[in-house]
């Protein structure tokens, strides 16, 4: 378990014993950063009902709030999000807001002119709140580190103007990933697809590989006693020293457009990400730190884009773009089904939906693109869905869980309500 884990475990915990909503348990926890506590997609949640009320779930507030593609971050009561506002037209946005009124505690706005950008309607990277600090990493590279509290500078770098990142059609997008003494970003700078900065200082500790930069963020992993950051990039899969950023294994996939999104996942000592183009691929690491082969490929149901997939028990979960969910047995590569009714979110040209663990079950909790959150069940016998209501309008955006609420947002608003009676 990596320091970063085990911190979130114990914060998540004394957390919940200081908020005044009601009486919340140790597993109700916290979402710091993209993909919640653990960054798998898994939230230890509340006892949750297997049916939404008649009534749908009312808002228990409702804030403005300028356009992004980028998720929401909660820690305590405080809420972290990226946005960008009508007005003055080329800036960004790093706002703070209350968790329990939705009113603004902080913001820090800079100049980022986005010129021709295609979506540019704002950040897309999720805040990562780490040690009371807030770390983001805007579209055009604007690389900050806040005081959580009251939203100080602390330092911030800009890729961009001061190390000639390339930026890719669609913006910057991967969250920034915390290791030790080290926060990791992925800007597509010079000799620095993925870029290390002294959490603390914001000085640059090491840069690492040529490829572009792409719209995916890395994870660190573990296997056989040894840490390593696995990266999909444009160009390739990499397994890095995150101390150094030294590549330890490399397997060539180059993508259509330059789309690497999902972060990739790893389980049973496999590295699994998946492409809108070209399929999936599955690397399975050896013994040594520098082992890594392909262990198969698939593109007729596994071409995902934005959706995360989820793994449970030696099954994998994806949203194909022309079947929609699909299941697949892991090491094996063999489909157990596929939706093709599309029942979980709209078939379309980009489906996107947002699937989370409900704790140990084989429930989650799904925002789809049309903004219904649904309860339902994944097993390797099919999709059962329970409940959905519908809670904001059309979202790609990624939700947060916390305590006993979802948090939720689009281009003009952000929202809370409670999952819970």
């Amino acid at each position: 378990m990596s320091m970063y884990v085990k911190f979130f475990k114990h914060f998540t915990i004394a957390a919940t014993l200081v908020m005044g909503w009601g009486v919340l348990t140790a597993q109700a926890e916290d979402w710091p950063r993209w993909r919640g506590p653990r960054g798998d997609g898994t939230w230890q949640a509340p006892e949750l009902p297997e049916h939404w009320p008649e009534t749908g779930l009312q808002p228990v507030w409702k804030q403005p709030i300028g356009g992004g593609y980028g998720g929401i971050s909660v820690v305590g009561d405080r809420l972290y999000v990226m946005d960008r506002p009508t007005e003055p037209e080329q800036v960004e946005r790093v706002l703070c807001l209350d968790c329990t009124t939705g009113e603004k505690v902080w913001e820090h706005v800079y100049a980022a002119d986005y010129g021709k950008l295609e979506y540019g309607n704002g950040p897309r990277a999720t805040p990562t709140v780490f040690e009371n600090r807030v770390y983001t990493f805007g579209t055009l590279g604007h690389t900050h580190c806040f005081d959580a509290n009251d939203g100080t500078v602390v330092w911030s770098h800009d890729f961009l103007g001061n190390d000639d990142a390339t930026v890719p059609e669609w913006g910057l997008s991967g969250s920034p990933v915390i290791w030790k003494n080290l926060v990791i970003v992925h800007p597509g700078a010079n000799g620095g697809c993925y870029v290390a900065l002294d959490r603390k200082t914001g000085a640059e500790v090491w840069r690492s590989s040529d490829d572009p930069a792409g719209y995916g963020t890395p994870i660190i992993i573990s296997h056989n006693g040894n840490e390593q950051l696995v990266c999909w990039s444009p160009r390739h899969i990499l397994g890095l020293k995150p101390a150094d950023g030294t590549i330890q294994w490399s397997i060539p996939y180059e993508v259509q457009y330059d789309v690497s999104i999902a972060t990739p996942i790893f389980r049973d000592g496999i590295v699994f990400v998946t492409g809108y183009w070209h399929g999936a691929k599955a690397i399975e690491l050896g013994d040594k730190p520098d082992e890594a082969k392909l262990l198969w490929e698939e593109n007729r149901h596994l071409r995902g884009l934005m959706c995360q997939p989820l793994y449970r028990d030696g099954y994998l979960y994806s949203l194909d773009k022309n079947r929609g969910l699909v299941c697949f047995q892991f090491r094996e590569c063999e489909k157990m089904w596929t939706d093709d009714k599309h029942r979980m979110t709209p078939r379309g040209r980009n489906p996107q939906a947002n699937l989370v663990w409900l704790g140990d079950t084989n429930r989650v909790i799904i925002l789809n693109a049309e903004g219904d959150l649904i309860l339902a069940r994944l097993t390797p016998e099919g999709y059962d869905e329970q409940s959905r209501t519908n809670i904001i309008d059309r979202t790609w955006a990624h939700p947060a869980f916390a305590g006993q609420h979802a948090y939720v947002r689009n281009d003009t608003e952000i929202l809370c309500v409670r999952l819970t009676d």
